[in-house]
């Protein structure tokens, strides 16, 4: 891996951070310094060899890339259409693509001479990662989760403890992912000196999106060359599919491809209760409109005098109330279609992984396969399916165990009921 990765595709933002009309930097006069210098030392840590060399090492030795491209045998014969791959991101260190980005972002902290980190997290994934490198780095760390989303995720707040991190539970709004950002964003005015903040998604004021991308862009690139060396050379996925909150992971699988026009782009969104004038989903695209929040202009959920409502989905990870700006930019000129996944449906996925292929994944990626599971049957058999399976379930068991009704407590293993 080097930074030729980043020369290869010249998609990206212009030079005040937008996406056509999405993206750009609207934070106070406190931070601007703050991103300035960010934007500075990640331009000049881009053509620095020796960054990524460290970074390749990380990678490597510590997170354990690159992670299988794995054939689902079972999921396509029972599906009886296109041949599924799952991109085994789960498998990373610490659960989850996060630490990808993760590792990116403190490195380039340390280049900076700030010793305290802080990051915002919802199912607790981007927090374990930051925890966990900023122990293996000796920097202090402090994570703002959603109170809410603390009660939910308890297995990985023990982890982050466990880790070292400071864990804020934030109480402001419904206690979700949006108001841990809001926190984490208050915290760093308060705190410019020392403190960098390690943005978890493609969201945020510039260069936060296409800086988290270009990170997680080791997805999609692992996934050109697995997929040419299993299925010959030259071929590439007809269709890329992964679940969506703020969309990082997704970025990361689709941003290699994007430059591919005959690869089919799918992204799926938190369909919550269903996608109605309820607002109990988080589908920015489907149900939202253009406006402005934390930093950036992207796909918001709103009423009609421009307050952010809260979203709703059974995943923490993906009830953010709006979209990485780049992913509204492809969303807006087509170049990728979005979907929506109820959560019965994506229960169902998990369930459908579980039995079929041994893999317990998060509700995350549950989401993407969902929407596989519909449409892989009607697509002819050398057609090719590559899904990120991003996150691995064993932050998300209880959840599921409580709306399949059963008593994790109950050691016969029988229902609630």
């Amino acid at each position: 891996m080097s930074n030729d990765l980043f020369n290869s595709f010249m998609t990206g933002p212009d030079e005040n951070g937008r996406f056509g009309d999405f993206g750009g930097r609207f934070v106070s006069e406190t931070l601007m310094p703050l991103i300035l210098d960010l934007e500075a030392e990640y331009e000049k840590a881009k053509d620095d060899p020796t960054f990524w060399a460290e970074m390749d090492d990380l990678w490597k030795h510590y997170v354990g890339r690159p992670s299988p491209l794995y054939f689902a045998s079972r999921i396509t014969e029972e599906l009886g259409g296109a041949k599924i791959y799952l991109k085994r991101d789960e498998l990373n260190h610490t659960g989850a693509h996060k630490v990808n980005n993760v590792l990116g972002q403190i490195i380039l902290a340390r280049r900076m001479g700030k010793t305290r980190i802080i990051a915002e997290t919802g199912a607790g994934q981007h927090g374990v990662a930051t925890a966990t490198v900023c122990a293996k780095f000796g920097l202090k760390c402090v994570v703002y989760m959603g109170a809410h989303d603390v009660q939910r995720q308890a297995p990985n707040v023990f982890r982050m403890r466990l880790l070292g991190a400071e864990v804020v539970p934030v109480t402001s709004g419904r206690g979700t992912l949006k108001d841990a950002m809001n926190d984490a964003l208050r915290d760093w005015v308060t705190n410019v000196r020392d403190t960098f903040y390690c943005i978890g998604t493609v969201a945020g004021p510039h260069p936060y999106p296409a800086m988290v991308r270009d990170f997680q862009s080791i997805i999609g690139k692992e996934v050109r060359w697995q997929l040419a060396e299993q299925e010959g050379e030259g071929r590439l996925p007809d269709t890329v599919i992964a679940a969506i909150g703020g969309g990082s992971n997704a970025m990361g699988l689709f941003y290699p491809f994007l430059d591919d026009k005959e690869v089919n782009i799918i992204g799926v969104e938190a369909g919550g209760r269903g996608v109605d004038e309820k607002m109990e989903h988080c589908a920015s695209l489907t149900g939202g409109r253009p406006g402005v929040l934390h930093g950036n202009r992207t796909y918001l959920l709103q009423d009609d005098d421009g307050q952010i409502l809260e979203g709703y989905s059974i995943s923490a990870g993906l009830d953010y109330p709006g979209i990485g700006p780049e992913h509204s930019w492809l969303h807006d000129t087509k170049r990728a279609q979005y979907v929506s996944i109820t959560d019965k449906e994506a229960l169902e996925a998990f369930q459908f992984s579980c039995a079929m292929e041994g893999i317990i994944p998060a509700l995350e990626p549950s989401h993407a396969l969902a929407h596989v599971m519909k449409i892989a049957g009607d697509l002819p058999k050398d057609h090719i399916i590559v899904m990120n399976m991003c996150g691995r379930g064993d932050k998300d068991v209880q959840t599921v165990a409580r709306h399949l009704g059963f008593d994790m407590s109950d050691t016969e293993g029988r229902s609630a009921d």
